[in-house]
């Protein structure tokens, strides 16, 4: 009987399974090694047949059968993320699981990279996204100057700048935004665009205005099924925001508005529409959902029309409060106190001109 076991167990004093586990037994070849397994006895036990395989160049899993799609996900972000002497998380816990890793754990190697594209909006939570059980592949965003090629189960994608990651179940994850405008990418048929860009704003995952500056930012607005849909998203996006402004003066009881009309003065020019006007106090409030429609995204330029508005109308007297959506759907009653704030402060100010109130 030969003495020798058919496959070598880790000389570390740490059970392998113990540092392995937490992560799906999934481990790179320096974990392996720093755990006591020399890289011919890895490769002694993934010989078919054997309870090991490799998923990934320099990556194994340390169980035969398919594996799980967390699994997966780890095994891609290790392949992305490992960079000599890098062994950090990068970004801000946004919420995790029981599936997170522990307190005071040692975070995983990821480097930078980040989960992205479909994989990333399932992790989301998207409805239209496919099961991560059904991605044939998970898209990892990395810094464009990385040496490293698409293969197997990972396709890579790279950018100047990288954002911010959430994390979701312990696991880096581009923002929707970005993973947004990662899925787009690669998809040509429209109705599968309209119904990820309309979950997005439906589900409360971000604001239209986040996806377009996205979308813009990736140059995506030239293609014709995308603004097809971006245009749809707007008008969602919209329709909420209004939706939250008649909440919140109704249920921080806020007096009766004008709803939705244009000012101008008498026999004079149009001022603009504006979303609310409360004309005993000279105050109006605007939505400010602005979004830009082509690349590459401009920060000043959108906001000029309303800057000129505004400054337009507070020369008459009227106090105009831009409120966003995201400030709608975040913290109404701020916004609402905002707004009561602007009422109070019109018994201190000049009377205002005169202005004509149209229905918009």
């Amino acid at each position: 009987m030969n003495a020798n076991p058919p496959f070598p167990a880790p000389l570390s004093p740490r059970p392998l399974h113990d540092a392995a586990g937490a992560r799906g037994q999934v481990m790179t070849a320096r974990q392996l090694r720093e755990h006591g397994i020399a890289p011919a006895d890895t490769a002694q036990r993934c010989r078919p047949g054997g309870p090991w395989q490799q998923l990934l160049p320099g990556v194994y899993l340390l169980h035969a059968g398919p594996p799980t799609p967390a699994e997966r996900l780890h095994a891609a972000l290790l392949y992305a993320g490992r960079a000599p002497g890098r062994a950090t998380v990068p970004g801000q816990t946004r919420g995790t699981t029981a599936s997170a890793p522990a307190q005071g754990a040692a975070p995983a190697p990821y480097g930078d990279a980040m989960i992205t594209g479909l994989a990333a909006l399932a992790l989301h939570g998207f409805a239209a996204a496919p099961p991560l059980l059904a991605l044939d592949r998970i898209d990892v965003l990395l810094p464009r100057t990385r040496r490293l090629r698409s293969t197997g189960l990972v396709r890579l994608v790279r950018a100047h700048a990288l954002p911010r990651p959430d994390h979701v179940t312990g696991l880096p994850v581009a923002p929707v935004p970005r993973a947004l405008a990662d899925t787009v990418a690669l998809l040509t048929d429209a109705a599968d665009v309209h119904r990820l860009l309309t979950e997005a704003v439906r589900g409360g995952h971000c604001e239209a205005a986040a996806v377009v500056r996205e979308l813009s930012r990736a140059r995506l607005l030239g293609r014709p099924h995308v603004i097809d849909a971006v245009d749809t998203l707007i008008a969602e996006g919209r329709a909420l925001a209004e939706g939250r402004l008649y909440a919140m003066v109704h249920t921080h009881a806020l007096p009766d508005p004008l709803w939705h009309v244009d000012l101008r003065l008498p026999g004079g020019p149009h001022l603009g529409g504006v979303d609310a006007y409360w004309p005993d106090h000279a105050v109006a409030v605007e939505i400010d959902a602005r979004a830009p429609r082509r690349a590459p995204y401009d920060e000043e330029g959108p906001w000029s029309p309303f800057a000129q508005k505004r400054e337009t109308l507070e020369r008459l007297g009227i106090t105009v409060v831009h409120l966003t959506p995201r400030g709608l759907r975040e913290s109404l009653e701020q916004q609402a106190e905002t707004v009561r704030a602007a009422m109070l402060a019109a018994a201190e100010r000049e009377q205002a001109v005169h202005v004509v109130v149209l229905p918009r």
